[in-house]
């Protein structure tokens, strides 16, 4: 297996996403061994995470739909948005990324997913529950710990684990660079093609914040009722 995930996913201080995709990053490195056997990534796109799972095969599905470009995704099958195009008990393990707050119809999908699983396999699950905006239109839920919970058990699953990744100070510095990237850097326009103002902007707006963050984390105390993202281990019953 390769270990290998790209520094987009598993990112330095000067990426704009560090708490949020190094939080991801540390979650699905956790529990990725429970996965075995065929294992589906549901609404995969790039597949970023694939080599932290040790299966006999990786299978990307997704859809493709406005909010979302599929240009140089390692997609192996579409759905139409409803029905997933395998036979009954196919997979061993079902990997799901941050995709199900872009299904309106999750209730719907969620039997589809349990009849494509195989009796007592397993599903991990991530959404974010403190993000902006994303992918629109396709942007309809943040979803709790407990929202996921009633959801799956309502079709068919079993809760194994819930967790959390990012703490409600990381999830605050997060979001302010997000707003830094987004808002504020946009405003030095053409200064921004000039390489030495370019990186004391990044310093000032990304890192020195991600940094900032990274320290009071450290120091006070980690606090998680407001928090980035849930991870979510089930078991088809």
């Amino acid at each position: 297996m390769n270990n290998r995930v790209t520094s987009g996913f598993n990112p330095n201080l000067f990426h704009p996403f560090f708490f949020v995709r190094k939080g991801l990053y540390k979650a699905i490195k956790k529990y990725a061994g429970e996965l075995q056997g065929v294992l589906m990534d549901f609404g995969c796109g790039s597949k970023p995470y694939k080599a932290l799972f040790n299966v006999e095969q990786y299978i990307g599905v997704d859809y493709n739909g406005d909010g979302h470009s599929h240009e140089k995704e390692e997609i192996d099958v579409f759905y139409d948005g409803k029905t997933i195009p395998f036979p009954d008990a196919h997979f061993d393990a079902v990997f799901s990324s941050e995709v199900f707050e872009h299904l309106f119809n999750l209730e719907e999908i969620l039997p589809e997913l349990n009849r494509v699983m195989k009796p007592k396999s397993k599903i991990l699950i991530t959404c974010p529950f403190v993000w902006n905006e994303h992918e629109v239109p396709n942007d309809y839920a943040r979803y709790t710990q407990f929202a996921l919970k009633h959801l799956l058990e309502k079709n068919g699953f079993t809760l194994l684990t819930t967790d959390k990744s990012g703490t409600f100070i990381t999830t605050i510095f997060q979001m302010m660079v997000v707003y830094n990237v987004q808002y504020i850097l946009p405003l030095f326009g053409f200064l921004m093609k000039i390489s030495p103002i370019r990186f004391i902007l990044k310093f000032l707006f990304i890192l020195l914040p991600n940094l900032t963050g990274t320290i009071l984390n450290a120091l006070l105390p980690k606090k998680q009722d407001f928090y980035q993202n849930t991870i979510v281990l089930a078991e088809k019953n």
